[in-house]
């Protein structure tokens, strides 16, 4: 990939910024973050220095290129962030930018960054991240274990990214690190084919899809996210084939500091796609690098804020199903007592639209707003129907909201067991009774305010 740098045009949906044709993208930062929360490394002398080095990971040797910038001060804490290769790829071409040079290398982000960031590329096993049994998930943790110990690394201040099979494993890593990693970025990735273990927390996400490459897989690891960081569903616009352009959506209702963005364009499975060109590549050229370090350097190094309680009384709430993105409903809007509890297309009709009641020890009641009736499970066994009755407030009525960071469990007090869409079924219609908590996608509802 070669050539000069293109304008671009972003379109952001529903009421959000409108960026046209010739929008200047975002010059490249000179600031290091805000100081933020300094590593063990601070203060050090450093061992590691830029260059191709290997380690033990999982009972493996394994590679990595680590690139300390030239203005590396061992009093500051530095931005971390890592960029994976694609299926075939290797550490050097992210780490070099193949024939783009440094205007792409480690996706761009070396170049925009100012001298400001510690670049990591690691090398998957056979030039891949099938991450089996979570080895390249534990290869990372090594990686940032050993670098946080030497050099200074602001622990806030994590990033990764990747293309195609990479781009999996930043997917991957979204779910099982979003306790370490402040934000990801995914570019064409084909699916959760690294894994997804855990899930459920929020975490900052940026996903960039082709229009012609299986957008379906984008859109689907963009929308774990949409769920896990609270915000309001929407179909995000795309552009149409032929377009030789890219939108852009900032989604909105999102918790605080943990935004979701979702940039389709006119072209296929690309890394570095160009606008005014339907299918060409070019890292100097490409729009996307300006918008990906404009992603991550909106983080200033602060701590995240803590995320809201998972309920506020008094506040209507749709329960969508984690694993099918499907509605809480009781069936056919019935305001009778006994009517069941299934799940349903997202229609926010008020059928679909429930409230918290506090009651004792930290349970609630959930009230269905159509009926003004609430929700009971009608016994302690597994698999007992949940349907609407008259509010009595008895344990039968009562749920423990179980926070996971994003959607949450729904625990009975009376029976200990899960609200729970029989069977994982996808389909309008399935049931909605209770299990044993499994903290399967099924079991988990993220609440999104009606």
């Amino acid at each position: 990939m070669a050539g000069s740098r293109s304008s671009f045009r972003a379109v952001v949906a529903a009421g959000l910024l409108l960026l046209t044709m010739g929008s200047t993208p975002a010059a490249p930062a000179t600031a290091a973050p805000a100081a933020g929360t300094p590593s063990a490394g601070c203060g050090k002398t450093p061992a590691l220095t830029s260059g191709t080095r290997t380690i033990q990971s999982g009972g493996k040797s394994r590679s990595f290129i680590l690139k300390i910038p030239g203005t590396y001060d061992p009093t500051r804490p530095h931005r971390l962030a890592f960029g994976f290769h694609w299926l075939g790829g290797t550490a050097e071409q992210v780490a070099s930018g193949g024939s783009d040079g440094y205007a792409w290398a480690y996706y761009g982000m070396q170049s925009q960054s100012g001298d400001t960031t510690i670049f990591v590329a690691p090398q998957g096993i056979g030039n891949g991240w099938a991450n089996s049994g979570g080895e390249d998930v534990t290869f990372t943790d090594d990686l940032v274990r050993l670098i946080e110990n030497d050099l200074c690394v602001d622990t806030t201040q994590l990033f990764s990214i990747g293309f195609s099979y990479g781009g999996a494993m930043s997917y991957a890593l979204a779910c099982a690190r979003a306790n370490v990693f402040r934000a990801v970025v995914a570019i064409a990735a084909p699916g959760a084919i690294s894994g997804c273990s855990g899930g459920t927390q929020p975490i900052a996400y940026l996903g960039i899809h082709g229009v012609s490459d299986n957008i379906g897989a984008g859109r689907g690891l963009r929308d774990t996210f949409v769920r896990n960081n609270g915000c309001t569903p929407q179909n995000a616009p795309e552009p149409a084939p032929g377009s030789k352009t890219h939108y852009l959506t900032v989604y909105s209702g999102c918790r605080a500091g943990y935004p979701v963005v979702w940039a389709p364009f006119d072209g296929g499975h690309q890394q570095g796609p160009v606008d005014g060109c339907t299918g060409c590549e070019s890292g100097a050229r490409s729009w996307d690098k300006a918008e990906i370090w404009k992603f991550f350097s909106q983080f200033d190094g602060s701590t995240p804020p803590p995320p809201p309680p998972p309920v506020q009384v008094g506040v209507r709430y749709s329960l969508l199903a984690a694993h099918s993105g499907k509605a809480a409903d009781v069936s056919g809007a019935s305001v009778a007592p006994g009517a069941a509890l299934i799940q349903w297309s997202a229609h926010n009709a008020a059928n679909q639209q429930f409230d918290f009641l506090a009651s004792a020890d930290g349970y609630y009641r959930i009230r269905a707003r159509h009926s003004g009736l609430v929700l009971q499970v009608s016994g302690a066994a597994a698999g007992a129907d949940i349907t609407q009755q008259p509010d009595a407030d008895t344990v039968a009525q009562q749920w423990r909201v179980v926070d996971q960071g994003g959607p949450v469990s729904l625990v009975n007090r009376l029976s200990g067991l899960a609200m729970d869409v029989w069977g994982a079924s996808a389909a309008d219609g399935a049931r909605i009774s209770q299990y044993a908590p499994s903290g399967g996608a099924n079991q988990r509802f993220q609440l999104q305010r009606s």
